[in-house]
Protein backbone atom coordinates (compact mmCIF):
# COMPACT_ATOMS: atom_id res chain seq x y z
CA UNK A 1 0.00 0.00 0.00
CA UNK A 2 1.36 3.62 -0.82
CA UNK A 3 -0.35 6.68 1.01
CA UNK A 4 -0.23 10.25 0.28
CA UNK A 5 0.27 11.99 3.66
CA UNK A 6 -0.23 15.70 4.08
CA UNK A 7 0.66 17.60 6.71
CA UNK A 8 -0.97 20.93 8.12
CA UNK A 9 -3.03 22.09 5.65
CA UNK A 10 -3.64 26.03 6.42
CA UNK A 11 -6.60 26.84 4.34
CA UNK A 12 -3.52 26.49 1.27
CA UNK A 13 -6.18 25.42 -1.54
CA UNK A 14 -4.01 25.76 -4.28
CA UNK A 15 -1.13 24.16 -2.84
CA UNK A 16 -3.63 21.27 -2.01
CA UNK A 17 -4.49 20.79 -4.99
CA UNK A 18 -0.96 20.74 -6.92
CA UNK A 19 -0.70 17.63 -4.08
CA UNK A 20 -3.80 15.61 -4.76
CA UNK A 21 -3.05 16.17 -8.48
CA UNK A 22 0.56 14.50 -7.67
CA UNK A 23 -0.94 11.79 -5.50
CA UNK A 24 -3.16 10.67 -9.13
CA UNK A 25 -0.15 10.76 -11.08
CA UNK A 26 1.79 8.19 -8.25
CA UNK A 27 -1.68 6.38 -8.11
CA UNK A 28 -1.33 6.43 -4.17
CA UNK A 29 -4.06 3.66 -2.14
CA UNK A 30 -4.81 6.26 0.62
CA UNK A 31 -4.11 9.65 1.39
CA UNK A 32 -4.07 10.89 4.79
CA UNK A 33 -3.90 14.22 6.68
CA UNK A 34 -3.17 15.75 9.83
CA UNK A 35 -5.57 18.61 10.25
CA UNK A 36 -4.95 22.21 10.85
CA UNK A 37 -7.25 22.61 8.44
CA UNK A 38 -8.02 26.11 8.98
CA UNK A 39 -6.78 29.47 10.00
CA UNK A 40 -4.10 30.37 6.30
CA UNK A 41 -4.30 32.71 3.72
CA UNK A 42 -5.93 30.31 1.25
CA UNK A 43 -9.63 29.49 0.86
CA UNK A 44 -10.78 27.62 3.47
CA UNK A 45 -13.91 26.43 1.94
CA UNK A 46 -12.46 25.25 -1.53
CA UNK A 47 -9.45 23.18 1.14
CA UNK A 48 -12.50 21.86 3.19
CA UNK A 49 -13.98 20.74 -0.24
CA UNK A 50 -10.86 18.78 -1.90
CA UNK A 51 -10.11 16.95 1.00
CA UNK A 52 -13.61 15.97 1.84
CA UNK A 53 -14.67 14.81 -1.71
CA UNK A 54 -10.88 13.15 -2.78
CA UNK A 55 -12.21 10.84 0.40
CA UNK A 56 -8.69 12.39 2.64
CA UNK A 57 -8.43 10.67 5.91
CA UNK A 58 -8.12 13.86 7.84
CA UNK A 59 -7.55 14.25 11.87
CA UNK A 60 -8.72 17.55 13.98
CA UNK A 61 -5.57 19.82 14.76
CA UNK A 62 -5.28 22.90 17.42
CA UNK A 63 -6.42 25.00 15.02
CA UNK A 64 -9.15 23.37 14.22
CA UNK A 65 -10.30 22.81 17.75
CA UNK A 66 -9.69 26.26 18.82
CA UNK A 67 -11.87 27.56 15.84
CA UNK A 68 -14.94 25.28 17.28
CA UNK A 69 -14.17 26.86 20.18
CA UNK A 70 -13.90 30.52 19.14
CA UNK A 71 -10.41 30.74 20.73
CA UNK A 72 -6.91 31.67 20.27
CA UNK A 73 -9.31 34.06 17.28
CA UNK A 74 -6.27 36.82 17.22
CA UNK A 75 -3.64 34.65 15.38
CA UNK A 76 -3.04 35.83 12.22
CA UNK A 77 -4.91 34.60 9.06
CA UNK A 78 -7.09 33.42 11.56
CA UNK A 79 -10.92 32.10 10.68
CA UNK A 80 -13.98 32.30 12.76
CA UNK A 81 -17.16 29.27 12.35
CA UNK A 82 -19.34 32.19 10.44
CA UNK A 83 -16.84 32.72 7.75
CA UNK A 84 -16.89 29.22 6.91
CA UNK A 85 -19.75 27.68 4.79
CA UNK A 86 -22.27 25.69 6.13
CA UNK A 87 -20.34 22.36 4.21
CA UNK A 88 -17.39 23.81 5.45
CA UNK A 89 -18.68 24.16 9.50
CA UNK A 90 -19.65 20.13 9.07
CA UNK A 91 -16.46 18.94 7.94
CA UNK A 92 -14.74 20.40 10.75
CA UNK A 93 -16.51 19.97 13.19
CA UNK A 94 -16.22 16.25 11.96
CA UNK A 95 -12.97 15.73 12.59
CA UNK A 96 -11.86 13.16 14.78
CA UNK A 97 -8.83 13.70 16.80
CA UNK A 98 -7.10 10.39 15.78
CA UNK A 99 -7.54 7.86 12.68
CA UNK A 100 -5.90 3.81 13.20
CA UNK A 101 -5.40 2.35 10.23
CA UNK A 102 -4.60 -2.04 9.87
CA UNK A 103 -0.87 -2.71 8.14
CA UNK A 104 1.66 -5.67 8.44
CA UNK A 105 2.81 -6.35 11.54
CA UNK A 106 0.62 -3.62 13.66
CA UNK A 107 -1.08 -0.21 13.27
CA UNK A 108 -0.56 2.98 11.57
CA UNK A 109 -2.08 5.54 14.26
CA UNK A 110 -2.94 9.22 11.98
CA UNK A 111 -2.58 12.29 14.71
CA UNK A 112 -1.83 15.67 14.66
CA UNK A 113 0.82 16.16 17.64
CA UNK A 114 1.81 13.33 19.14
CA UNK A 115 -1.41 10.47 19.89
CA UNK A 116 -4.48 12.54 21.19
CA UNK A 117 -2.54 15.44 22.19
CA UNK A 118 -2.84 17.98 19.64
CA UNK A 119 -0.14 20.26 20.56
CA UNK A 120 2.46 17.99 21.94
CA UNK A 121 4.93 17.42 18.34
CA UNK A 122 7.83 15.56 17.95
CA UNK A 123 10.69 17.78 16.60
CA UNK A 124 13.67 15.89 14.35
CA UNK A 125 15.72 17.64 17.12
CA UNK A 126 14.38 16.64 20.40
CA UNK A 127 16.28 14.07 22.71
CA UNK A 128 17.11 14.04 26.11
CA UNK A 129 14.45 15.50 28.66
CA UNK A 130 12.34 16.87 25.32
CA UNK A 131 11.81 13.22 24.79
CA UNK A 132 11.81 12.23 28.13
CA UNK A 133 9.04 14.32 29.26
CA UNK A 134 6.91 13.80 26.14
CA UNK A 135 4.30 12.24 27.84
CA UNK A 136 2.26 11.90 24.92
CA UNK A 137 5.02 9.96 23.18
CA UNK A 138 5.82 7.87 26.01
CA UNK A 139 2.10 6.49 25.77
CA UNK A 140 2.12 6.00 22.36
CA UNK A 141 5.49 3.60 22.66
CA UNK A 142 4.10 1.93 25.51
CA UNK A 143 1.15 0.60 22.73
CA UNK A 144 2.94 -1.53 20.81
CA UNK A 145 0.19 -2.28 18.16
CA UNK A 146 1.66 1.15 16.96
CA UNK A 147 4.07 0.70 14.50
CA UNK A 148 4.18 4.15 12.54
CA UNK A 149 2.83 7.42 13.63
CA UNK A 150 1.95 10.08 11.14
CA UNK A 151 2.15 13.27 12.91
CA UNK A 152 1.98 16.92 12.15
CA UNK A 153 2.09 20.30 14.13
CA UNK A 154 6.31 21.22 13.71
CA UNK A 155 5.68 21.79 10.16
CA UNK A 156 9.01 19.72 10.21
CA UNK A 157 9.35 16.86 7.51
CA UNK A 158 11.18 14.00 9.38
CA UNK A 159 11.18 10.16 9.66
CA UNK A 160 12.27 9.39 13.32
CA UNK A 161 13.44 5.67 15.08
CA UNK A 162 12.30 5.41 18.34
CA UNK A 163 13.22 1.92 20.03
CA UNK A 164 10.92 -0.12 22.86
CA UNK A 165 13.08 -2.70 23.42
CA UNK A 166 12.49 -6.27 24.92
CA UNK A 167 12.01 -7.40 21.21
CA UNK A 168 9.14 -5.10 20.41
CA UNK A 169 8.83 -3.55 17.31
CA UNK A 170 10.60 0.20 16.97
CA UNK A 171 7.83 3.19 16.50
CA UNK A 172 8.29 5.20 13.55
CA UNK A 173 7.26 9.11 13.22
CA UNK A 174 6.26 10.14 10.00
CA UNK A 175 5.98 13.65 9.91
CA UNK A 176 4.96 14.80 5.93
CA UNK A 177 5.41 18.42 7.08
CA UNK A 178 3.04 21.57 5.95
CA UNK A 179 1.04 23.29 3.13
CA UNK A 180 1.53 26.77 4.51
CA UNK A 181 3.14 28.80 2.59
CA UNK A 182 6.17 30.04 4.83
CA UNK A 183 6.83 27.32 5.68
CA UNK A 184 8.81 25.39 3.18
CA UNK A 185 5.58 23.46 1.47
CA UNK A 186 5.68 20.10 0.40
CA UNK A 187 3.91 16.29 1.41
CA UNK A 188 5.10 13.01 1.44
CA UNK A 189 4.47 9.41 0.13
CA UNK A 190 5.27 6.77 2.04
CA UNK A 191 5.62 2.89 0.40
CA UNK A 192 4.90 0.23 3.22
CA UNK A 193 5.72 -2.44 1.17
CA UNK A 194 9.43 -0.74 0.47
CA UNK A 195 9.41 1.07 3.70
CA UNK A 196 10.22 3.73 2.04
CA UNK A 197 9.17 7.78 2.29
CA UNK A 198 9.49 10.19 -0.26
CA UNK A 199 9.35 13.79 0.11
CA UNK A 200 8.74 16.24 -2.39
CA UNK A 201 8.94 20.63 -2.15
CA UNK A 202 6.32 22.89 -3.44
CA UNK A 203 8.12 25.79 -4.97
CA UNK A 204 6.14 29.39 -4.76
CA UNK A 205 5.28 28.42 -8.45
CA UNK A 206 3.87 25.88 -7.47
CA UNK A 207 5.78 22.96 -9.23
CA UNK A 208 6.60 20.11 -7.49
CA UNK A 209 9.88 18.77 -7.10
CA UNK A 210 11.59 15.69 -5.08
CA UNK A 211 12.88 17.00 -1.77
CA UNK A 212 14.48 13.47 0.22
CA UNK A 213 14.25 10.43 0.90
CA UNK A 214 14.05 7.84 4.21
CA UNK A 215 13.53 4.55 5.34
CA UNK A 216 12.03 2.85 7.68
Amino acid sequence: MRLGLIGDVHAEDERLLVTLAAFAVEKVDRILCTGDVVDGAGDIDRACALLASSRVATVRGNHDRWIREDTMRDLPMAHRMPQLSPTSIEFVKGLPPTVSLEMAGGLLLLCHGTGKNDMQGVGPGDGGYAISSNEALLEVLFDARVVVMVAGHTHKPMVRRFERGSGKSPLYVVNPGTLARGDEPGFAILDLATRRVDFHRIDADLRVHPASRAVL
